[in-house]
């Protein structure tokens, strides 16, 4: 088992915080993001750690991780971000965003869970919205969720339905066969998809959502991994004051 941190991105809206750190080594009660990340991978038994770095990527400095410079950062988005590290797509994976804490219990329960494709869900998710200006819930990646099937992955789900509606939390697993299935997926669109993609204006543009949709469009099976711990994402100076309050 894998894991691969997406670190390559500014986290302009830190402000302050991020203009010479990326945001994954801002620190959270004295401890970096990543590190705290780090920590609960080793002990599920994922020493393998892959680290996608693009601005200031000097300030990486650990010799335990992997890492893969992501040198077309300011081109691409989350997704082509995440393709730089493609030559890690050789095992079972787990695939997270370098702006989120969890505890413990979250990634050992996605770390358990049996499947070929799934992504951290959190159905008691609009409480992460209260008080939390800076970020408003019509930022936060809906999942619809219909007889155990995510149906649709986007910002602005209608909540007025029969169906369930969660968060994805920013955690993705993947089997070693389905690591190489989403491999082949995205070089196959790279090499033919031309325009708009899903919700983003291009294929360089797109966030990992855009992909999660466009499969579950094309009817592959998503499971939700439904998670009953703690967890918050960093985005802003508000987010990282809440993140200081729930992690010490």
């Amino acid at each position: 088992m894998k894991a691969i941190i997406i670190a390559a991105g500014y986290g302009k809206r830190l402000g302050k915080y991020t203009e010479e750190t990326p945001k994954a080594l801002v620190k959270i009660n004295e401890i970096s993001i990543l590190d705290r990340q780090v920590r609960l991978l080793e002990k599920e038994k994922i020493s393998k750690i892959v680290v996608v770095i693009g601005p200031n990527k000097s300030k990486f400095t650990n010799k335990n991780f992997d890492y893969v410079e992501d040198n077309h950062f300011e081109k691409h988005e989350q997704l082509g971000s995440l393709m730089e590290a493609r030559n890690h797509f050789n095992d079972d994976l787990i695939i997270l965003f370098s702006d989120i804490l969890f505890d413990q219990k979250i990634i050992s329960e996605i770390n358990n869970i049996k499947c070929e494709i799934g992504i951290g869900v959190d159905l008691d998710w609009k409480k992460g919205y209260d008080g939390r200006t800076e970020h408003p819930i019509s930022q936060a990646d809906l999942v619809e969720i219909a007889n155990n099937k995510i149906i649709k992955i986007q910002k602005n789900l209608n909540l007025n339905t029969n169906s369930t509606i969660g968060e994805f939390i920013g955690i993705i697993k993947l089997s070693k066969k389905y690591a190489k299935k989403f491999l082949n997926y995205y070089e196959n669109l790279e090499k033919n998809h031309i325009g708009k993609f899903q919700t983003a204006n291009s294929l360089d543009k797109a966030y990992l959502t855009d992909i999660l949709l466009d499969l579950v469009k094309k009817k592959y099976d998503i499971t939700p991994i439904i998670i009953n711990g703690t967890w918050c994402e960093i985005d802003t100076p508000q987010d990282l004051e809440y993140a200081k309050k729930l992690f010490d």
